[in-house]
C-alpha cells in the first residue's frame, strides 16, 4: 500500500546569521506517520524547521506540502492549509490568559461550536491548564506554557503538527507527559514531524527516523532499527 507524501523536503540550503546552517537537505514524512528529526544541539534542526514553516527564507531548494511547493508562503498561509507549529521556546502570548491563547489557536475557524469543543478536548488532555484557565500564560511554568503551546496547535485542526524541541528545559515528569500526549495526538490520526535532542524519547515513539549533523542527513531508516544501530547509541545515547 503506497502513502501519500505530504511533506517533501528537497535540496534545502538556509542560512542563518551569516552562516550555512542547513546544507542541502533531503527528507519527506507520509501520511499517518510519525517521523523523529534527531541530531546535538546546533546541527540545523531549528532552522530547517523554521523554513518548512516560512519563518525563514530559504536560499535553495524546495519544500513541498501535500503535492505543492510552499516556498515563500508565510506561516499564516500554512496554517489555513493543515501545518501547524509548537516552536521551540514555546511562543505562547504571555499576557493572554490560558483560554484566550487557545482561541487565538483557532483563529483560522469560524465553527463557533467546534472550536468550543476542542477546547474542552484541549482540557481534557490537558486538566492542569483547565484549572487555570484564566490565569496569565506568562505566569505559568515552562512545562505548563509547553503544553498550552501544543494545545493551541491543536486548536487549528492540523493535517500535519510541527513539534520544535517540545521536551527542552522540562522535568522528567513533565516529559513523560508531553511525550505521552505526542502519541495520542499521532493516534488520533494526525502526522506528527518532531525534532527532539532526547534522541532515544524521540525514536521510541517513532515510525522512522532521520538523523542531522551540522545541517546534513547523515542517517535515515526505521526508528526502532537506529534505536540499536551502535553509531546512534554512542552518538546520542551516550553508550
Amino acid at each position: 500500500m503506497t502513502t501519500k507524501t505530504l511533506l517533501k523536503v528537497t535540496g534545502l540550503k538556509v542560512s542563518y546569521g551569516g552562516i550555512q546552517a542547513v546544507k542541502g537537505v533531503d527528507f519527506e514524512v507520509h501520511e499517518g506517520e510519525l517521523v523523529s528529526l534527531i541530531g546535538s544541539n546546533g546541527a540545523g534542526k531549528t532552522t530547517t524547521m523554521k523554513a518548512i514553516t516560512g519563518t525563514l527564507p530559504i536560499n535553495a531548494g524546495d519544500i513541498e506540502y501535500m503535492g505543492h511547493s510552499i516556498r515563500g508562503q508565510g506561516p499564516w498561509d500554512l496554517v489555513k492549509q493543515g501545518l501547524a507549529m509548537v516552536p521551540e521556546g514555546r511562543g505562547v502570548f504571555t499576557r493572554m490568559s490560558i483560554l484566550e491563547n487557545l482561541q487565538m489557536g483557532a483563529y483560522i475557524r469560524d465553527d463557533a461550536q467546534g472550536v468550543a469543543d476542542d477546547i474542552d478536548k484541549v482540557f481534557s488532555i490537558f486538566p492542569r491548564l483547565k484549572e487555570r484557565r484564566d490565569q496569565l500564560a506568562g505566569t505559568m511554568s515552562g512545562g505548563e506554557q509547553q503544553m498550552l503551546a501544543m494545545g493551541r496547535a491543536l486548536m487549528s485542526r492540523p493535517k500535519v503538527l510541527l513539534l520544535d524541541e517540545p521536551s527542552m528545559g522540562l522535568s522528567p515528569l513533565m516529559v513523560d507527559k508531553i511525550f505521552e500526549v505526542v502519541r495520542d495526538v499521532y493516534a488520533q490520526g494526525v502526522t506528527v514531524l518532531l525534532v527532539e535532542q532526547n534522541a532515544s524519547r524521540a525514536l521510541g515513539i517513532a515510525n522512522r527516523g532521520y538523523v542531522m549533523e551540522s545541517g546534513i542527513i547523515t542517517m535515515n531508516g526505521d526508528a526502532k532499527q537506529m534505536l540499536n544501530d551502535p553509531k546512534v547509541r554512542a552518538a546520542y545515547l551516550g553508550e
